[in-house]
């Protein structure tokens, strides 16, 4: 049974032991089924009923809005095909309902998120198509895909597209499989490691094939994410798989090139060289720790896979940390040949426009969430502890030198300070410095430092710009909506129009609109960086603003 009992908003973040990320192939569209679908175009505005390829779906009309919930983009990823990349869907007979959201994916509650499901047949997505006014005449809508971020919970129905859709976006939100179940590697399993990632492109390929009957143009498709859905996107554009499925890409708060030092997301966390990629090996070696307890264990792969195949999916999910462990992505498959990060610096990826960013204070939820925000308030010594698990004693020394627990009203304040330094705002100049070389990087920070705060939580922790806070502004969301100020609601509909001018043209320029520059690559002159926030719109020198020279200099 499927529970969505949470805030929309609580899926989007990832949990404070996140490792990392998820990946399909598919096949391209002939002019004559492009020609038939045409035919559709008008369909959406005229009817709560629109022909797939796989049968007629019916939505529902709210306001000037349509919207379809649950349309199955993928088979059921169950028996033989757990495990597997994504099968065609089965077409149906007569209309199908698609007035409420579809099942999500397998998942058990985090503390931010209480979501649970058992449900395998759950690769389905959600459409939101643009009031007829904002439609121009005779001409399609641009299209967003949306990827949730977390990797191990959450689901597309969660956001609400309707802001968007106002701009005159056609969006498209996505379930994709999660955790173990997207990211078990055997030996010789095909797809191993990267089955959210291809699940994720067989949504893409569905837009390719049927969003012209919604209104869409499957010849403007933005793919844009959040977090882990983020690290996805640097995925896509790295994938031979997502060749020509999109043609912008959007990426807030991605991890796509951050390390992770030891301890960085709690006591006993060990560091990573990559944020959320891992090597197939690695991969594996994951799997057999996490999958030892289930029975399954076998000198022949093949009997693994089946021995776990027949399991029920409630007798997986009580392994503790099965679903949190395979937050990342394999790479050195068909899916992803390459890491990623050597992949963006070198060229080697699909050259699309960017609109990328970060929030001021990404670290400041994990630390609230993990410390002050919970009644274990981080101390003194927990600080010098924490700087030398990440930085050994002779580093530590200079760390707090430079960021003396003195100079920040906590000392759990100035952790999260350097973490989002060193991990978050590191990482996000190293990707955007890379993709600026060889495509139009716009580049932005989120600054919002009185963004709501939607997790139960006591205390007085002043979480700032948190991860993920910026996306109430660019999705309806019924928690922080009441919580915004008029300041906050004009902030939001500026987000908006950006992203769907980006979406539209490959740039975040409109009439009216505060002017947003390039990125550049650091050595022509750039880089430039738009704060986001109510009080101000306008450039930020974001190396500054991180201290990102005093982290290049430290060995």
């Amino acid at each position: 049974m499927t529970h969505l009992r949470t805030p929309r908003r609580a899926a989007v973040l990832t949990t404070a032991t996140a490792l990392a990320l998820t990946a399909l192939s598919t096949t391209a569209n002939t002019d004559a089924g492009q020609a038939a679908a045409g035919t559709q175009h008008a369909a959406v505005i005229a009817g709560d009923t629109v022909r797939t390829n796989a049968g007629p779906v019916r939505g529902t009309q709210s306001g000037a809005y349509r919207i379809f919930h649950g349309i199955p983009y993928a088979g059921a990823p169950t028996g033989r095909h757990r495990w597997a990349p994504p099968q065609p869907v089965r077409p149906w007979k007569g209309v199908r309902d698609a007035t409420k959201p579809g099942p999500l994916c397998p998942q058990v509650p985090s503390p931010y998120a209480q979501v649970s499901s058992t449900e395998e047949d759950c690769l389905v997505l959600n459409v939101t198509t643009p009031p007829p006014s904002t439609l121009r005449q005779a001409a399609p809508a641009p299209v967003l895909v949306w990827i949730h971020g977390d990797g191990s919970v959450g689901g597309g129905a969660f956001f609400d597209g309707r802001r968007l859709a106002g701009r005159g976006l056609v969006v498209v939100t996505v379930n994709y499989r999660l955790g173990v179940f997207g990211g078990l590697a055997l030996p010789d399993l095909e797809g191993a490691g990267t089955f959210g990632l291809q699940d994720q492109q067989a949504a893409l390929a569905w837009v390719r094939h049927n969003v012209r009957a919604f209104g869409g143009d499957p010849g403007n498709v933005t793919v844009a994410g959040v977090s882990f859905g983020a690290s996805a996107v640097a995925g896509h554009l790295t994938s031979p798989g997502s060749r020509g499925l999109f043609h912008r890409a959007v990426m807030a708060s991605g991890e796509a090139m951050m390390d992770m030092p030891a301890g960085a997301m709690g006591p006993g966390v060990p560091g990573y060289p990559w944020y959320v990629w891992r090597t197939g090996r690695e991969m594996e070696d994951i799997t057999t720790e996490m999958t030892s307890s289930l029975g399954c264990r076998s000198d022949r792969p093949v009997r693994t896979l089946a021995c776990l195949r027949a399991l029920p999916v409630k007798t997986i999910l009580k392994v503790p940390y099965i679903m949190n462990a395979f937050q990342a992505f394999g790479y050195g498959n068909a899916t992803l040949p390459e890491l990623p990060p050597t992949a963006l610096r070198a060229g080697r990826f699909h050259h699309v426009p960017v609109l990328s960013g970060a929030t001021r204070d990404e670290h400041r939820v994990f630390v609230g969430m993990m410390y002050d925000a919970v009644g274990k308030p981080f101390t003194e010594a927990d600080y010098d502890d924490a700087l030398r698990t990440a930085f050994g004693a002779s580093r530590a020394a200079r760390v707090r030198a430079e960021y003396p627990s003195t100079a920040f009203p906590s000392p759990g304040l100035a952790w999260a300070t350097v973490i989002t330094d060193r991990m978050w705002a590191r990482g996000t100049q190293a990707q955007h410095n890379a993709l600026a070389r060889h495509v139009p990087l716009y580049a932005y920070e989120f600054a919002d430092r009185d963004a709501p705060m939607y997790l139960p939580l006591p205390g007085d922790f002043d979480f700032g710009a948190f991860h993920a806070g910026d996306t109430p502004y660019l999705f309806e969301d019924e928690a922080a909506e009441p919580l915004f100020t008029p300041a906050q609601r004009r902030l939001s509909a500026t987000m908006a129009r950006y992203w769907a001018a980006f979406a539209r043209t490959g740039e975040p320029r409109s009439a009216g609109l505060p002017a947003w520059l390039s990125h550049g690559p650091a050595e022509s002159g750039g880089p430039y960086t738009q704060s986001l926030s109510p009080e101000r719109i306008g450039p930020v020198d974001y190396h500054r603003e991180h201290n990102l020279g005093f982290w290049s200099r430290l060995p």
